[in-house]
């Protein structure tokens, strides 16, 4: 299993926007409860604010400016909420994923907001956020939700267990999350009978749907063994349901403060690796989503 929580900071990304200040007040709280330090980061291509302030002003850019002018509020905004907390900042003159990406490379975990500024500021597909969750190569979590979430009102984390998630990343995260807020862990492992599956399958004995339901029991328990030993104060709930993961989960989130999700990443990375399950609660879960990376070496070119 990948450590799933470095010693670096806690990056947020700010744009100036009412979702990138939520991330940061997530962030800020975040920070606080695992001991890290918040790094501040803006990036943006100059060009593209020509004009908001006057040249005559400064011989700076006027974007730069602007930049300066986003991290400079959000870091007051940060100190004025925890005001012990250790926070650098810092602007990047390039496009907001590519330094978000690499800021990332050295985080504790990456926050970003679910919308930014922008004409499509209200469609998450082709964001920041998204491009983000998708390749980043450790923890990300995309903030969105109601107020009582944002607030950890719920006390209780979600995690969802897929087919490659034992002794996953994004277990290992669930349980420090739910640790060290002193919450109840939800864990969900849905399962549901093939379609093509006979009912007069020679492996199956008694009620098909008894059979189906004991193996995502059995791999829910496989999944969880290891760690629930490390973290034996976490209060755990454990449920395997009948339907589709996507459906099943962001339905659940509505009763959590965090739904954490694993996503496979290949060796070589092609497009967006993303998957359907990460993909919905992107867009509809009821509070923050982590996107927790598990890594695996490509495949050779007899195996594609």
């Amino acid at each position: 299993m990948e450590a799933t929580v470095a010693a670096g900071p806690v990056v947020v990304g700010v744009d100036g926007s009412d979702a990138s200040l939520t991330a940061l007040d997530w962030a800020v709280d975040e920070a606080v409860r695992h001991g890290h330090p918040l790094r501040i980061v803006h990036a943006s291509l100059w060009e593209r604010y020509e004009g908001v302030v006057p040249p005559w002003i400064t011989d700076r850019p006027s974007g730069q400016v602007l930049a300066e002018n986003i991290v400079g509020t959000a870091a007051d905004r940060a100190g004025r909420r925890a005001s012990g907390l250790a926070v650098t900042t810092d602007v990047r003159a390039e496009d907001a994923s590519s330094a978000l990406l690499r800021e990332g490379q050295e985080a504790a975990v990456l926050v970003v907001g679910s919308r930014g500024r922008g004409e499509l500021a209200d469609l998450l597909l082709g964001s920041v956020c998204l491009v983000v969750a998708a390749r980043a190569h450790g923890p990300v979590v995309v903030v969105r939700g109601d107020r009582h979430a944002l607030e950890a009102g719920h006390q209780r984390i979600l995690l969802g267990i897929g087919d490659h998630d034992v002794d996953a990343p994004a277990v290992l995260f669930a349980f420090r999350e739910a640790a060290v807020r002193d919450a109840e862990l939800d864990v969900v492992r849905t399962w549901r009978r093939p379609a093509h599956e006979p009912v007069d399958h020679p492996l199956l004995t008694g009620e098909p749907r008894t059979h189906f339901e004991h193996q995502a029991s059995e791999l829910l328990d496989k999944a969880l063994e290891s760690t629930a030993r490390e973290f034996p104060q976490v209060r755990l709930r454990r449920s395997t349901i009948e339907g589709p993961a996507h459906r099943v989960l962001t339905e659940r989130s509505a009763a959590a403060d965090l739904l954490v999700v694993g996503a496979r990443r290949q060796g070589r990375l092609v497009g967006l690796e993303l998957g359907r399950v990460a993909h919905r609660a992107l867009h509809h879960a009821a509070c923050p989503v982590a996107v927790i990376p598990q890594h695996h070496p490509a495949p050779s070119e007899g195996e594609q």
